[in-house]
């Protein structure tokens, strides 16, 4: 099973801060810190399709320990998201599940939320929610997670339902549960990019900033956060 943090702060679409190219970083007591630095550019690999990079922001996040690279995160330029969306204690985000959100890359093999192992390559990052059945019930707070799909898998206009996205994103991990990164409710004020620490799980938290389009609206700006390193403590 899996828990994510509770909520803390009442997070809005309206919330602007500005992304920073700096070397950001939390102070741990836990050895060597992990920190963010911006990649220019979008991602350029023949591992994703074109049409897919084409989807991507010009800039990245790359979360670091020391020289070594963990993890690389791109998000959309934009996401449509719902007008109705209101959100709540069981849900954060005005995604729709199966939504592409965003690209991982893993330079080596890493893990994700759950501690199974992640090979190197390239992933998309989906929308999904946990499901709300006897297997889960009270294992986690909010519903609200990435699920990772190997690149090459996906594409730009893919549609997934529920059964096929799982059953794609545990093979992801050679596993029989999908590969996902947990998300957390952002903090109200915090720059973007930035990683923070939490000290109770030994998690480390990243906040990106992304667009969000309503139809016939000007986008607004969404910060995201999500655990890049750590995992549940069962």
């Amino acid at each position: 099973m899996f828990k994510c943090l509770p909520a803390l702060a009442m997070w809005s679409v309206l919330a602007a801060t500005p992304v920073l190219g700096l070397l950001l970083v939390s102070p741990t007591a836990h050895g060597q810190d992990y920190t963010v630095e911006a990649i220019q550019g979008a991602p350029d690999t023949d591992e994703v399709s074109a049409e897919v990079r084409a989807l991507m922001a010009d800039q990245g996040v790359r979360v670091k320990r020391g020289s070594r690279a963990a993890v690389e995160i791109w998000l959309l330029k934009e996401w449509t998201i719902d007008a109705e969306f209101e959100q709540s204690d069981q849900r954060l985000y005005p995604f729709v599940p199966g939504q592409l959100v965003g690209l991982a890359h893993f330079g080596r093999r890493g893990s994700e939320f759950r501690d199974q192992q992640v090979e190197s390559g390239w992933y998309t990052m989906r929308f999904g929610l946990q499901p709300v059945d006897g297997n889960h019930e009270g294992t986690s707070p909010t519903r609200d997670f990435l699920l990772l799909v190997k690149a090459g898998q996906d594409s730009a206009d893919k549609q997934w339902d529920e059964k096929e996205l799982h059953k794609a994103s545990a093979e992801a991990a050679g596993a029989t549960h999908p590969a996902m990164l947990c998300l957390q409710l952002p903090e109200e004020q915090g720059e973007s990019p930035s990683i923070r620490h939490h000290e109770a799980t030994d998690w480390w938290i990243l906040r990106a900033l992304g667009k969000g389009v309503v139809a016939n609206q000007a986008p607004q700006e969404i910060p995201i956060e999500l655990v890049v390193v750590g995992h549940a403590s069962e």
